[in-house]
């Protein structure tokens, strides 16, 4: 199976915005996460996470390509095929596809997440996402105005894993929280 390693190379061969990298980190950490929650193979589940966008720079002025391009990239490498399928589940309104395992139903919320938490640690005085409490990511959540371009309805499908939400937020964080300093964003 291709190695996490080998993974970011890709990742870093077709993508280039440094925010774009910090996104794969992050669902990368939160996929992870929930893997362990759930009791599936965190390795798998976080590559998922880390390659899901590999071809959004490439896409950006077709959403309808988004993840299926990715799809294509990744058919004759050695990863199970329920990764490479959960990646266009993961923008299937455009793509059209449904997520059709677990993991690719946690794809959309765990990808989805990032950009509420990061959003929240940006306006917070300390850049600290290990102290942004649940009560603020609640209430930011709630906020339809903050992070206006963040689906709440994606995130809440965590639900749908037997995932409540408030657990998600806690786990989320948590997990983005312990790749900070990798991602600089203090």
């Amino acid at each position: 199976m291709m190695t996490r390693e080998e993974a970011l190379a890709l990742l870093k061969e077709h993508v280039k915005e440094r925010h774009n990298l910090q996104h794969a980190l992050e669902s990368e950490a939160v996929m992870r996460a929930l893997a362990e929650r759930l009791g599936a193979d965190a390795e798998v589940w976080g590559l998922c996470g880390l390659l899901h966008d590999l071809d959004w720079e490439m896409c950006g002025e077709d959403p309808s390509r988004h993840g299926l391009v990715t799809e294509e990239m990744l058919a004759d490498a050695d990863l199970p095929e329920e990764l490479v399928r959960a990646i266009p589940a993961h923008n299937g309104e455009y793509t059209g596809r449904k997520p059709e395992s677990d993991m690719a139903r946690a794809l959309i919320p765990a990808e989805t997440v990032t950009g509420l938490i990061v959003a929240t640690v940006l306006v917070r005085p300390d850049k600290d996402i290990s102290k942004i409490p649940l009560k603020s990511l609640r209430k930011k959540f709630k906020d339809k105005s903050f992070a206006r371009n963040v689906s709440r309805d994606a995130i809440r499908t965590v639900e749908d894993l037997g995932v409540p939400l408030d657990e998600f937020l806690e786990l989320a964080r948590d997990a983005i929280a312990g790749i900070q300093d990798e991602l600089g964003l203090r």
